[in-house]
C-alpha cells in the first residue's frame, strides 16, 4: 500500500515539474561584451562609423567604445587584444609591421592610389593571404580598413611641382622616424624633422619650404595660412585597421559572427564616402583661400618612389611579387 501511494506521489509530481519547466521561459543569453579601443576622438568620422557599427549589430551585442585614447594608448591596443584585455580596436599598420616585418610594404608610399584601391586590395585573394598572416601569427582578425585621408605636399614656395625631381632641395618637414624621413627622400625632396607644433612658425620663418599632412590636418592647424601651394600628391593613403581578437571572433555563433561583418562593411563604407566628400571639400575651400591646389605627374610620383623602396632593405621582407601584384588591381 505505501510502496503504490510513493509511485503515485512520484509520478504527479514529475508531472507537476515537468508543467512548470515548460511555462517558464528560457532565461535569455547575456549580450556578447565588445569594448572597443582608439587613438582617434569621440568628435572623429569614425567615431560616428562605429556608432553606426553598434546600430546595426542589435540586442545581441553590448558595444562599449573608448575614444581619445582612454582605455589603451597609441601603440599598445594591439598588444591588448593578444592579451585578452581586449575585444575591438582600431589598430593601425605600422604597430602590426612591427611585429610582422612583411606587413611594412602596406606603410609605404605610392602602393595604393586611393581608397577604393585600398578597399579593392583588402578584399582581394593578397588582400587575404595578409590578413590571414595576422590571424595566424598575431591571434587578431582583421575586419577591414578604415580610410582616413590622403597625405599630401603642401608648400609656401612657388613654381609648380610635376615630377620628384621638382622636388630636390626642397626642405619638406616630416615626422622624426627613420621611416618617415626615407618617405621624404621617396617623394624626391630633402627631409627635415620637426615637431608638429613648431611647423606653422617653421613655414612662416622659412625654416621649412614644406609640410606633408592629410588635408583636415592643414585646416586644423591653419598651416595654409603660410602656404601658396598644395600638390595633391597622396602619396601616402592614410588608414587604420577595425579588428577583433580571435578568441572574440571564435566566440561568437557562425550567426553572430555574420551580423559583425556586415555591420563593419556597411560602417566603413559610410565613413570613407565621409572622409572623400570632406577631402573634396577642403581641397575646393583651399582654392578659394587663394592657394594653387593641384595634381601633379602621379605615374612618375610613384615609379620613383618604388623603385627607391623596392632598392632598399625595407623590401627584403616584403612577400615577392606583392607590388607588382597590387599595383595591378
Amino acid at each position: 500500500m505505501f510502496s503504490k501511494f510513493s509511485r503515485r506521489s512520484i509520478l504527479a509530481a514529475g508531472a507537476l515539474i515537468l508543467s512548470a519547466a515548460v511555462s517558464v521561459p528560457a532565461i535569455a543569453q547575456e549580450p556578447v561584451e565588445l569594448r572597443f579601443s582608439a587613438v582617434f576622438s569621440d568628435q572623429d568620422i569614425r567615431a560616428r562609423m562605429m556608432e553606426r557599427f553598434t546600430e546595426e549589430l542589435g540586442d545581441e551585442f553590448q558595444f562599449q567604445g573608448y575614444y581619445g585614447g582612454n582605455l589603451f594608448k597609441q601603440g599598445t591596443e594591439l598588444v591588448a587584444l593578444q592579451r585578452g584585455n581586449l575585444e575591438m580596436g582600431n589598430i593601425a599598420p605600422q604597430d602590426i609591421s612591427n611585429q610582422i616585418p612583411a606587413w611594412s610594404i602596406l606603410t609605404s608610399a605610392y602602393l595604393f592610389r586611393d581608397a577604393d584601391h585600398l578597399r579593392t586590395f583588402f578584399n582581394s585573394e593578397a588582400g587575404e593571404e595578409m590578413k590571414q598572416m595576422v590571424e595566424d601569427q598575431l591571434s587578431v582578425k582583421i575586419l577591414g580598413p578604415t580610410y582616413f585621408g590622403a597625405r599630401h605636399v603642401g608648400l609656401r614656395t612657388e613654381g609648380r611641382i610635376e615630377t620628384p625631381e621638382d622636388l630636390q632641395g626642397v626642405n619638406l618637414r616630416m615626422p622624426g622616424g627613420d621611416a618617415w624621413q626615407f618617405l621624404g627622400q621617396a617623394l624626391g625632396a630633402n627631409p627635415t624633422p620637426m615637431a608638429y607644433a613648431e611647423v606653422y612658425t617653421g613655414l612662416q620663418t622659412g625654416a621649412i619650404d614644406g609640410q606633408d599632412n592629410p588635408l583636415p590636418n592643414v585646416q586644423n592647424m591653419k598651416f595654409y595660412e603660410v602656404m601658396s601651394q598644395i600638390v595633391l600628391t597622396s602619396h601616402l593613403v592614410g588608414f587604420d585597421l577595425l579588428t577583433i581578437s580571435l578568441d572574440a571572433w571564435n566566440g561568437l555563433t557562425p550567426e553572430q559572427q555574420e551580423t559583425l561583418q556586415a555591420a563593419a562593411d556597411n560602417a566603413i563604407d559610410w565613413s570613407q564616402a565621409e572622409h572623400v566628400k570632406q577631402e573634396a571639400e577642403l581641397a575646393a575651400y583651399f582654392a578659394e583661400q587663394g592657394l594653387e591646389v593641384y595634381e601633379p605627374n602621379l605615374d612618375a610620383f610613384r615609379e620613383y618612389a618604388q623603385n627607391l623602396y623596392l632598392e632598399s632593405s625595407l623590401a627584403e621582407s616584403w612577400p615577392e611579387g606583392m607590388v607588382e601584384t597590387i599595383n595591378g588591381m
